[in-house]
């Protein structure tokens, strides 16, 4: 199976929203549920490339940066959470994906529910990697009960090991998985990991 991983840019109310990529060689037509990544604001979306290799066999997968992160427009005033996943629901829109599963990592959690709840008859399933309690103002515990899709939560030993713990009491519909020998560098040393627990829900 050829994976083509590419970059390129969409339209989002924001300005342009960056994003690395992998289709599988069909296009990632007819194939699998595509995949959102939300990577925190002191990342940017290079660093899911270890995931896209391996979920990109059989998946579109779109990995952005922030809004004013890494080579993604800068808002005209500092952008809240709500803002970000904005510029996701503009990201799905702009590329007609009738359905989604959405990826959060660390500081993009947050961006990643509140896609799920803006858009709960798009998005299918959410994924959600070291949850922090609280992100510039952004209460987790009061949002996250609201998300009505399965959620997978994935625990590791980074700084957000106990504040993900609790949040699986929080959802109707969870499933937890800790990786315990995994911390700081989860997708780089972790990723086939990481992929095979995400593959195991995503793929039901």
């Amino acid at each position: 199976m050829t994976i083509h991983l590419r970059k390129m840019y969409v339209d989002c109310r924001f300005g342009q929203l960056h994003l690395h990529t992998a289709f599988p060689s069909s296009g990632g037509f007819d194939e699998l549920t595509p995949l959102i990544c939300i990577a925190p604001p002191t990342h940017t979306g290079r660093v899911f490339r270890p995931l896209l290799r391996d979920l990109g066999r059989d998946r579109s997968v779109y990995a952005a940066d922030l809004p004013g992160c890494g080579e993604s427009d800068l808002p005209h005033e500092a952008g809240s959470v709500v803002d970000y996943a904005a510029a996701f629901v503009d990201l799905v829109d702009s590329l007609r994906l009738r359905q989604v599963d959405v990826l959060g990592y660390q500081g993009g959690t947050p961006a990643a529910i509140e896609l799920a709840l803006a858009r709960p008859e798009q998005v299918r399933r959410v994924t959600l990697i070291g949850v922090p309690a609280a992100v510039a103002g952004y209460q987790v515990g009061e949002r996250l009960p609201l998300v009505k899709q399965p959620v997978l939560i994935i625990r590791t030993r980074d700084d957000f090991w106990e504040s993900t713990a609790r949040t699986e009491s929080l959802l109707r519909e969870a499933r937890r998985v800790d990786l315990p020998n995994h911390g700081s560098g989860l997708l780089d040393a972790g990723a086939p990991e990481v992929a095979r627990v995400a593959r195991d829900f995503l793929d039901r």
